[in-house]
């Protein structure tokens, strides 16, 4: 009963504190208050932002310039500074804001703006590529060809965050981050080095990704700014009802690519766990990398051992490779680097 007594106490002394330090800081805080940007305001900014001026064209262009230059060569500070000062973002909120208020006019606008941004900048891309001559596809470049759901989520969250932004003054200075946050120039760079280097897997996986991109911001952004009241669910239903069934379409390879992936993750896993752990060839040497590599049904396998010379024979690797095709219960196609060790010991002298 004291204890209880004690725990009641020293509640109501923390309740009183609480109170107390609100108290403190308590008052008129109205001047901190943040409104949605005003109607005529923003159909001005929107309106400045979707007209395919001579800037829009030059920094965009520009932009596909360093992007496409920052993809050939796998440079990731590279594409981000191209997503930096991409102004491709604009008429995509725009269109997005069309929507909601059921703006026919500035809808055309920026559609048409959007349109010849992305052509400008596909012929950038194009042309660079093709002057270049570039053949290889590295990591920077193949990563903006497999879009998942993943990429679908990332922009309907930056398309949220882009209508926010514009409709909210003090948070402008987040529009650049969000920018970078989804990626729109460059699966257009990579659309034209898909054209260039005639790679139709290159450039359909690119252009699926900028429509992902383009999609979940445009249906992000109505709902944003419906929320902030710009416009009417009534008049911006028709732009919600295509913007879902173009997402519908675009989720179902979307939802096949992120399966895939998380298969391919769950097998790398199982069969490193298999390799590190009951290989009998890994508990007699050094294992230092794994690579796997699924190839129309058969598994290639690379081990890299560090081991003493010839103290890895043919007849390891083939028992090896038996064993896992028993284990995995699939075609296995084994290759062993083994990286020579040499000992050598100098005794102490006397």
């Amino acid at each position: 009963m004291t204890q209880r007594r004690r725990y009641l106490k020293v509640l109501a002394r923390l309740r009183r504190q609480q109170r107390k330090l609100w108290l403190s800081n308590s008052g008129d805080w109205q001047w901190l208050t943040s409104k949605p940007t005003p109607i005529a305001s923003m159909n001005r900014l929107l309106w400045r932002e979707s007209v395919p001026s001579l800037s829009f064209f030059v920094m965009l262009t520009l932009s596909g310039v360093i992007s496409t230059l920052g993809l050939l060569a796998g440079s990731t500070a590279t594409v981000i500074g191209a997503m930096i000062i991409a102004p491709l973002m604009g008429p995509i909120i725009g269109i997005a804001y069309a929507v909601a208020i059921s703006n026919r006019r500035l809808m055309k606008r920026a559609g048409l703006t959007l349109l010849w941004g992305t052509l400008a900048t596909v012929a950038s891309a194009t042309v660079i590529a093709s002057l270049l001559g570039l053949q290889t596809l590295n990591d920077e470049i193949l990563l903006r060809t497999e879009p998942t759901l993943i990429d679908l989520m990332v922009a309907m969250a930056a398309g949220a965050a882009g209508a926010f932004a514009k409709s909210r003054k003090h948070v402008a200075d987040a529009f650049p981050g969000v920018a970078i946050s989804v990626a729109l120039v460059p699966p257009l760079s990579v659309i034209g080095i898909g054209l260039a280097q005639l790679n139709q897997d290159v450039f359909w996986g690119s252009t699926l990704l900028f429509a992902t991109n383009l999609t979940g911001i445009i249906f992000s952004g109505i709902l944003v700014f419906l929320w902030q009241r710009y416009g009417t669910l009534q008049r911006a239903q028709g732009g919600i009802v295509v913007s879902v069934l173009t997402m519908v379409v675009i989720g179902i390879p979307l939802a096949f690519s992120l399966n895939n992936l998380l298969v391919q993750a769950n097998s790398r896993e199982q069969v490193s766990h298999l390799i590190r752990n009951e290989l009998p060839l890994s508990r007699r040497a050094d294992l230092q990398a794994i690579d796997l590599q699924p190839d129309n049904g058969v598994l290639n396998i690379t081990l890299e051992f560090a081991a003493p010379a010839n103290s890895i024979t043919a007849e390891d690797v083939r028992q090896s490779q038996a064993f896992l095709e028993d284990y995995l219960d699939r075609p296995v196609a084994l290759t062993l680097r083994v990286i020579p060790v040499e000992e050598f010991l100098s005794p102490a002298s006397p």
